[in-house]
């Protein structure tokens, strides 16, 4: 495979700042409009406090640090350079900690030029959830992807350590963000490869790469596997290219686990819109519409090495929507995975018809609760922005648990309606149904209303919307440029939550 990969730093956790560290950050916090160091100890305060010739704090402020969330600055010097990194009020969350840590190991590696640094990060962080969102924080921004070139550089991060107090909860919580960092940044190496090389047949290959080392058994459905067992919506997608559909299932049957999750991902390697062709501005980023595919993907193997005491099955729902000679058309009739008709809308909405397939296969395994995550409508982003996923789900009670989840995580959701009636949008005169509504009203509520259509009546199932999430333009605190790696936290927190 020539699809590159990153690698992201081991965190290491130590109970006082490294000796060795080419850069120290630190934190600022604010109580009653007087700012304080966070991180620091009386030891610290005194030797720096003698380099610079008056108090630590006031020095910080005078190079323009701040308790300002998003805000930091360089205090350089001899030996360790400092970064300040603005921790918002004296009580923070863990999700303040992630921001903060995440900006201050940002700033850090811009100082790296071409020579690695060795990073130590000390914000006081006390409790297990704090702790584990610095360690998150720090390793999701020294994130960088292995772009193609004929003079590759060395991350700019070389060594990542947390200044924590030490203990088995800490050695825990340290664990586990490294685990699900590596998850997110998994996705987000997925995402962000090119089209020519991540496509049906090299992402699946991947996926039976990624599974090796965990417990989880691999099945992949070829083309041929597909049209036998009646795959028409991923088939009908993928008829337009040269690159066959591939559809990836991972099993992981913890013993003991009594709660079975069911997760299915929109894997559009690449959506030119089919015959209902894309503008070449809309097209452009279509590479990430696989991220649904690459986020239950990733979480899994991540539940797996956790070794949490649930059970989980997954289902990778892969093609490339091209226009061709062979692609489907409007109007066209598919038979889906269970012997449900569709007629087909737009070939431009053919998420939701590769999900459905992967729904009703999911349906098959009787779980408790079915998750699908996708790129689904530009409606959404509409909706919520791009920094906010969309949730609609079979019930009140199933998107509480989720939106605890995503909060847990530190991802954000919102909760959209199905309203009574929505599914009138989707009647068809040749078919069981449509895949789109007849107006363009509403548009993300009328996909997931088609989707709801394959899930059994007695099935908990919520729908994930991470349009807009899934892909930034732009890099900000934790975040990455490009792929995201959005709803993988978000799918571990839900399947810690479900232990037994």
């Amino acid at each position: 495979m020539t699809i590159a990969s990153s690698t992201l730093p081991r965190l290491a956790l130590a109970s006082s700042v490294p000796q060795d560290a080419d850069v120290l950050v630190i934190g600022m916090t604010s109580a009653g409009g007087t700012a304080i160091l966070s991180g620091t100890s009386d030891v610290l305060e005194k030797a720096l406090a003698g380099r610079y010739g008056q108090p630590l704090v006031q020095v910080a402020e005078g190079v323009g640090a701040s308790a300002k969330p998003g805000t930091t600055a360089v205090l350089p010097g001899d030996g360790t350079t400092l970064v300040v990194t603005g921790l918002g009020d004296a009580d923070v969350t863990p999700e303040a900690v992630r921001r903060a840590a995440a900006n201050g190991v940002r700033r850090a590696a811009e100082l790296a030029g071409d020579t690695p640094l060795r990073v130590a990060v000390s914000l006081d962080t006390a409790g297990p959830d704090v702790i584990k969102g610095a360690a998150e924080g720090a390793l999701l921004a020294s994130y960088r992807f292995a772009k193609a070139s004929a003079e590759p550089k060395p991350a700019p991060v070389r060594a990542l350590t947390l200044v924590a107090p030490a203990g088995s909860a800490s050695n825990q919580a340290v664990g586990l963000a490294q685990v699900v960092a590596d998850a997110v940044c998994a996705a987000r190496d997925w995402v962000n490869a090119p089209a020519n090389e991540l496509y049906p047949e090299s992402f699946s290959e991947l996926a039976r790469q990624a599974a090796k080392d965990a417990r989880i058994e691999v099945e992949v459905l070829d083309e041929k596997a597909l049209a036998r067992d009646g795959y028409g919506g991923i088939l009908g997608v993928g008829r337009g290219s040269q690159r066959p559909p591939r559809l990836v299932r991972y099993s992981y049957s913890p013993r003991g686990a009594k709660f079975h999750l069911a997760l299915v991902g929109k894997g559009i390697t690449f959506d030119s819109g089919g015959l209902d062709l894309k503008t070449p501005e809309g097209m452009y980023t279509m590479k990430s519409d696989m991220a649904g595919a690459a986020a239950v993907l990733a979480a899994t193997r991540a539940i797996a090495q956790l070794k949490l005491r649930v059970k989980v099955t997954a289902y990778a729902c892969m093609a490339e929507n091209m226009p061709s000679g062979s692609a489907f058309h409007p109007s066209d009739v598919l038979t889906m995975f269970g012997g449900k008709t569709v007629e087909n809308a737009n070939t431009d909405a053919e998420g939701r018809l590769v999900l459905a397939d992967g729904i009703a296969r999911a349906a098959q395994d009787s779980p408790e609760l079915i998750v699908d995550v996708a790129t689904l409508t530009g409606a959404c982003i509409v909706a919520l922005g791009e920094r906010t996923s969309g949730l609609m789900a079979s019930d009140d009670q199933t998107a509480d648990h989720v939106l605890e989840a995503a909060e847990a995580a530190g991802e954000s959701f919102w909760q959209l309606p199905l309203p009574d009636g929505i599914t009138d949008n989707l009647k068809s005169d040749v078919a069981d149904l449509r895949s789109s509504g007849t107006t363009r009203y509403g548009g993300a509520l009328v996909a997931a209303a088609f989707l709801r259509e394959f899930v059994p009546a007695d099935t908990a199932w919520a729908h994930l919307d991470i349009a807009g999430p899934s892909w930034s333009d732009k890099v900000y605190d934790y975040v990455a440029k490009g792929g995201t790696g959005a709803a993988v936290r978000t799918l571990v927190a839900l399947a810690q939550s479900l232990q037994n």
